[in-house]
Order: C-alpha cells, then structure tokens, then sequence
C-alpha cells in the first residue's frame, strides 16, 4: 500500500458538491484539494462494466493531466433482483435530455422489479469506489458498500440519488428521510474514506 506524501491533491470530479465534501473530509489531514473542474481538465469517458474500472479512468486522467496525485469515485446502486442493474450505469438511468431525473430513474427501478414479479424484500446495495493514482500510474483502490432494501413509494427530501428509496440495514428511515449527520457515518462513501484513511493516509 503506497501512501499519500503530497500535500495536495486532485479530485479527478467536476461536481461543486461533492469537492466541499472531500476537502472537508482531507482538511484534519492538511492536504489540500483541488478539482479537475477548476484546473479545466476534459471529463474522460467512462468505459469500463465495473466502479473501480470506471474510477481508475478518472484518476489516471487527472494525475496524468496535472502532475499531481488524483483521487477519484465511481457509485452507484445495484439491486439484486435486477442481477445487480442498474451498477455502473446509476446515473445513465437517470439521463434525460434536459439533465438527470433521478424521481424518473427510481420510477424505472421500481417498474422493473414489478414488470419482474421480484420477491420483496427487495435488497439492494450501494456502492462506493475511490481511486487513488499517481502521475507514475500507480493507483491504490478503496471500495464501500452499504446494504439494505428498497422501498416504493419513495419517502424523503433528503440526500440526492436513489436516496428516497433506499433503507440502510438496520434503520426504518430511507437515506432520504434521513438527516446528513445521521447518513454520513453510515453511507457507502464513508465507508470507502475509512478504508482510504487507514491505508493511504495511515490514520
């Protein structure tokens, strides 16, 4: 397991949201963040079937770009009834020509499983992969999980994604009902950053 040295970082994203999220996270650490959207750095394409596939593609990209270490994470929801659909593809079920429609998406989710007749409960899970890579192209993984079932109809306001409809084992709330500091600890995302933590940062 190689460690991260450097006192900076890129995060291989262009999303505003989630750049507050882990610079937070890294601040304690006194590595500072920076985003592949502020550095003007193109979004490769992802074309790998897996989320580490699909993260160490953002990640190289980035490192390579800027010379600097780039952390990256690919998630999204598998359903197991859906022989793990919609995976890497979360957000493409979401797509529309005028953004993504996530109310749309978990629609599609909850037609199939009844197009299906599938078994309830219907257990699902969350996934969260960070890569981490060097300009050498080196890369080390760290990949989360959260489990738990799936719920019709959606409940919630909170959270984003397929959030409304997804009850974390051993909670009645879905991460939409859920408030921030009660999700956090228990998301997939922290549980990969416990992972990144322990092996790339040693803490």
């Amino acid at each position: 397991m190689r460690r991260l040295t450097e006192p900076k970082i890129v995060l291989a994203s262009h999303n505003a949201g989630k750049l507050r999220e882990i610079a937070g996270l890294l601040e304690p650490f006194g590595i500072d963040v920076v985003s592949a959207g502020d550095l003007g750095l193109p979004e490769p394409e992802e074309t790998e079937d897996t989320f580490a596939g699909n993260a160490r593609i953002k990640a190289h990209a980035a490192a390579k770009a800027s010379g600097l270490p780039a952390l990256s994470d690919d998630s999204g929801l598998s359903v197991d009834a859906l022989n793990g659909e919609p995976g890497v593809y979360t957000a493409d079920w979401a797509e529309t020509p005028n953004g993504r429609d996530f109310a749309m998406a978990m629609g599609k989710v909850h037609d199939k499983l009844q197009s299906q007749n599938a078994a309830k409960p219907w257990t699902a899970a969350f996934h969260c992969t960070l890569c981490l890579a060097w300009p050498d192209g080196h890369d080390e993984i760290f990949a989360g999980i959260a489990k738990g079932e799936l719920t019709w109809p959606m409940r919630g306001e909170n959270g984003f994604g397929f959030d409304p409809m997804f009850i974390p084992t051993g909670h009645t709330q879905t991460f939409g009902e859920m408030l921030y500091e009660d999700k956090a600890p228990i998301s997939h995302r922290a549980d990969a950053f416990a992972k990144f933590k322990a092996g790339a940062l040693g803490q």
